[in-house]
């Protein structure tokens, strides 16, 4: 047996000892004892607990992969995450006033991907087991919304009436106001004999749509979602902030942001987190890549009521990112990047005299490398606000403000 001490938590929850050797389900300062396993201790021990260790509030935490931190407390996890974003500024040589942590409650996930396989006696719906393929069913989670939950016995007759029994299927599920909207991935492909049993799982479970590999089955209510004063209807597995709390932190932060300005621009638009909301006071141009997503925000902003003008173009932004010539004519930007960021689109602006910059981003190494060239433009970075919405996991929003 080999006994180590946690000295930090990696960008994955685990615990790090010296080496390094990786420690999963630990917290800094334990003393743990098990076998070593190459770089990882297998079988892990907790010989001195840590202040911070809690009781899991989840029966399935200890098997289930879909939570990696339920096991310390919330003032450990929201400093632990103040921190991770503290740290990627401090390696890009920056500083900002940094607001405390907006934490989203327990049961308010509202968009998920769980997994499916069928088997001899039904199926499996569920999350992963950590680092593992065997899926873990999970009857009593705390994270997902309870909505949610009451569609896994629909996701259930899905597996059973179109998954393969040799591979995993997957299910995107999201709440909408109207009800649970379902697509299916990994799934066998549609005929017309599954056609009619799909209709009758999705009219039985009440599901709102039901999409099947890009197909859609069956829209029994359009799945609603709200963005400000609009209802948009974004395309089937769409993306959607994980939480309505984390959602208003961000859109709030946004709009502190952005401030009086008259012209904003929305980079990276999605359905319209962002642009709609900003338009209650400002005119908008949103850009997105993905032409049903700006369909959607679209047609949302046209049943709107009470709304400025919002203008739409789909555009690669990685391959042909905005030029300072076509940003110098806003007031303000608003840019949410995917995870690995938007280096280019970062230096352009860099390169333009926009006045402010309202910038949301899902992972702070990439945030603090773009927020760089920002700051190396003379541009400062008035404040940064840490969202989590993902509760119990490693996974940080952030939102923040430049100035030039």
């Amino acid at each position: 047996m080999t006994k180590v001490t946690i000295q930090r938590l990696g960008h994955h929850g685990d615990g790090i000892a010296e080496g390094p050797v990786y420690v999963p389900l630990s917290l800094p300062g334990e003393e743990v004892e098990g076998v070593l396993d190459g770089d990882k201790l297998r079988e892990g021990r907790i010989v001195t607990p840590s202040d911070a260790r809690v009781r899991p509030p989840c029966s399935h935490f200890k098997s289930c992969g879909g939570c990696a931190l339920q096991h310390a407390s919330d003032d450990f996890v929201a400093a632990w995450k103040v921190g991770v974003v503290q740290t990627a500024l401090d390696a890009q040589g920056l500083t900002a006033p940094m607001r405390p942590i907006l934490t989203s409650p327990p049961k308010s996930r509202r968009r998920a991907v769980l997994s499916a396989r069928r088997t001899k006696k039904g199926a499996l719906v569920g999350f992963h087991a950590r680092a593992s393929d065997t899926i873990i069913p999970i009857p009593s989670c705390t994270l997902l919304h309870p909505d949610l939950m009451a569609a896994i016995p629909a996701l259930e007759q899905l597996t059973m009436a179109g998954a393969s029994r040799k591979g995993e299927a997957s299910f995107t599920v999201s709440l909408s106001q109207d009800g649970v909207d379902v697509a299916a991935r990994g799934v066998k492909p549609m005929d017309k004999s599954m056609f009619l049993p799909l209709v009758e799982i999705a009219q039985t479970h009440d599901l709102a749509r039901l999409t099947w590999e890009e197909e859609v089955v069956v829209t029994r209510r359009p799945p609603r979602q709200r963005f400000g004063m609009a209802d948009v209807v974004p395309p089937a597995g769409a993306f959607l902030q994980a939480t309505a709390e984390g959602q208003q932190a961000l859109t709030d932060a946004v709009r502190e942001a952005v401030g009086n300005a008259a012209q904003v621009v929305d980079l990276f638009a999605g359905s319209g987190t962002f642009s709609l909301p900003l338009a209650k006071t400002a005119e908008v141009v949103a850009v997105e890549g993905d032409a049903d997503m700006m369909t959607a925000l679209d047609q949302g902003w046209r049943r709107a009521q009470g709304l400025k003008r919002v203008k739409t173009e789909t555009r690669d932004l990685f391959r042909r990112p905005m030029m300072p010539d076509e940003l110098d004519a806003f007031d303000a930007i608003c840019i949410d990047p995917p995870r690995a960021g938007a280096e280019a689109q970062f230096r352009e602006i860099a390169r333009s005299d926009v006045p402010v910059i309202a910038a949301v981003s899902c992972n702070p190494v990439t945030f603090a490398r773009d927020a760089k060239v920002l700051v190396g433009a003379g541009y400062t970075l008035d404040w940064v606000q840490v969202v989590d919405q993902f509760r119990w996991s490693p996974h940080i929003e952030i939102a923040a403000r430049f100035s030039k």
